[in-house]
């Protein structure tokens, strides 16, 4: 049978390995044109960081200074020591829960020494080379916690979008917090809601018509002036903290006791594993934007030196934001240098234009926020796991109640726990139903091989067409490394057939990785078929919407041949 096998590389040294990504590009040639690129990138990502990095600070129980601090100071190192190319670090929206309820439990100093043990733990598990192993968590987790997340930061902006004052503390647990709020409607703002709508109505209207324009700033700073010019009764940035001071901060250690440690601990493992998630996600989402690769245990120890470095300066938690790393790579970026413009962007800002800070209402914010929250859930793919199986709705409905009712990382847990049963689960029940189909195949003689046929060497050395086989189950542990090959394969050629007749069958996860892979290469003309495909994966696939003509689908690997050696003299002949 015709096939190309990625054979097995040299294994990459530690220097290789754990070089940053600048360095990559730096070496590679760095031009004043691809430095005006970068500059224009980094520009346009401040542009977005700036009112997003003072939202999600204040919401996560922080002064909007520290978001700027985090952003400028945590953005610095991740885009000078990461392994993405593309990378935007700074304050997330995901954070915000877990952020909040440290500050609620251990206070503000609390919360820097946790951030400062973040880093080291993230340091340390890149070092270790173990943030290959992030990568296992199943598709329908990832989903069911940021769907969580963002249900939890929506509730924690209605006090601000309806401008209510409350008698009472607000609640950090939504059970709790609900009542409040629904006995503070008495006192709501109009002004504020006017303002928060307002927030909302424009970004959504900028976005539509002019995508490329700021539609975020352009809400805020209407709404800033607004609230300036008409002197409306509503609470600002200025009332609540005072403004944002000039410059940055001298670095500081907060005060560490053993005592201390051990109380922010659970906290500072919370923040390392939800920035270790959210970091990879963000590179994988910047790789499939680009076609380039990220090192993930370099991207790591760059987020834990980012997150040490952003509690020094008296910040949050770090991490790779995906809205801002996408808008840094439609915004043109060359490499790493946009990331480090977008961080001395924000720095000139905050020497140069911050009492005006002072005017921005918390309701406009409160309206970005509700914008990112809305963003932040993958509705469609939400929509197809409830379809494509039980278990997968399990798993997801499982994740999202336990993030928004519970805990994050005890939700993570319970979510990953549930998806390695599922698989145990569809592993016996495939095994028993499918035994014909053994999961390590057994030796034979040559002439006992029925479908063999002679070696031809041009098959193997065909530059446009490769041929991949999959054996044994696809599942969310080997969907990382099977996505990676398959990748690195489709950017070359013209057609690429996947041969499952050997995949017993496939979860969730296995069908997001073929998902990726179809659509990225229909965007670059190249054809993918799959072939061999069992009524029950080809059941799986279609609940995944995984049908023509995103693919094609062949009974055999020289069917699949013969239609794309076919279908080139004809395309040739119309060139």
């Amino acid at each position: 049978m015709p096939l190309k096998s990625a054979g097995p590389a040299a294994p990459a040294s530690a220097a290789d390995l754990f070089t940053p990504k600048l360095v990559t590009v730096l070496r590679e040639g760095y031009s004043l044109a691809n430095l005006r690129a970068d500059a224009v990138a980094g520009l346009t990502v401040a542009i977005v960081a700036l009112p997003l990095s003072m939202a999600i600070a204040i919401a996560s129980g922080a002064t909007p200074a520290q978001g700027l601090y985090t952003a400028i100071i945590g953005g610095f190192f991740v885009s000078l020591l990461g392994g993405s190319r593309f990378q935007i670090g700074g304050p997330a929206g995901a954070f915000i829960v877990l952020v909040a309820a440290t500050v609620h439990q251990h206070g503000m100093d609390g919360l820097i020494l946790a951030t400062l043990l973040a880093g080291v733990i993230l340091t340390g598990v890149g070092a270790l080379r173990l943030g290959t192993y992030i990568k296992f968590i199943p598709y329908p987790v990832t989903v069911g916690f940021t769907a969580g997340i963002a249900v939890i930061i929506f509730a924690s902006q209605v006090r601000d979008l309806l401008g209510l004052t409350l008698t009472v503390p607000e609640p950090g647990p939504l059970l709790d917090k609900l009542p409040v709020l629904w006995g503070g409607l008495s006192t709501l703002n109009e002004a504020a809601l006017v303002l928060s709508a307002g927030t909302v109505g424009v970004i959504v209207f900028v976005s539509r018509l002019c995508p490329r324009w700021p539609g975020m700033l352009i809400a805020v700073a209407g709404a800033a002036l607004a609230t300036g010019v008409l002197n409306l009764p509503v609470e600002t940035i200025g009332t609540r903290f005072g403004g944002i001071p000039l410059g940055v901060p001298l670095p500081a250690l907060p005060e560490v006791t053993w005592i201390k440690v051990q109380a922010v601990l659970p906290n500072a493992v919370a923040f390392a594993l939800l920035g270790a998630i959210e970091s990879l996600l963000s590179a994988v989402v910047a790789d499939g934007m680009t076609g380039r690769r990220h090192r993930s245990n370099c991207e790591l120890v760059a987020q834990g030196i980012a997150n040490v470095g952003s509690g020094l300066f008296g910040g949050i938690c770090v991490t790779g934001t995906i809205a801002r790393t996408a808008t840094n790579v439609r915004a043109g970026a060359h490499g790493p240098v946009a990331g480090i413009m977008h961080s001395l962007f924000l720095l000139g800002f905050i020497l140069l234009a911050a009492p005006l800070a002072a005017y921005i209402p918390l309701a406009s914010l409160a309206g970005v926020l509700a914008i990112v929250a809305w963003k932040m859930i993958e509705k469609h793919a939400f929509a197809t796991l409830i379809r494509a199986s039980r278990g997968d709705a399990l798993v997801l409905l499982t994740t999202l109640g336990l993030t928004i009712f519970r805990d994050l990382t005890e939700a993570i847990v319970v979510g990953f726990a549930l998806g390695s049963v599922l698989f145990i689960h569809r592993m016996s029940k495939t095994t028993a139903v499918e035994s014909h189909r053994p999961f390590v195949a057994e030796d034979k003689a040559d002439d006992a091989n029925g479908g063999r046929k002679p070696y031809d060497e041009d098959d193997a050395s065909d530059p446009d067409v490769v041929v991949y086989r999959i054996v044994g189950a696809f599942f969310f542990g080997a969907a990382a490394s099977i996505g990676a090959v398959l990748e690195r394969i489709s950017d070359t050629h013209k057609a690429l057939i996947i041969d499952l007749a050997a995949v017993p069958f496939l979860d969730s996860t296995a069908a997001n990785t073929i998902d990726g892979l179809a659509r990225k290469a229909q965007r670059q003309g190249v054809a993918v078929i799959l072939t061999g495909v069992s009524a029950s994966v080809r059941r799986d696939l279609t609940n995944h919407e995984i049908t023509p003509p995103l693919v094609a689908f062949e009974t055999t690997i020289d069917a699949a041949l013969a239609k794309v050696r076919g279908a080139r003299p004809a395309a040739a002949a119309a060139d």
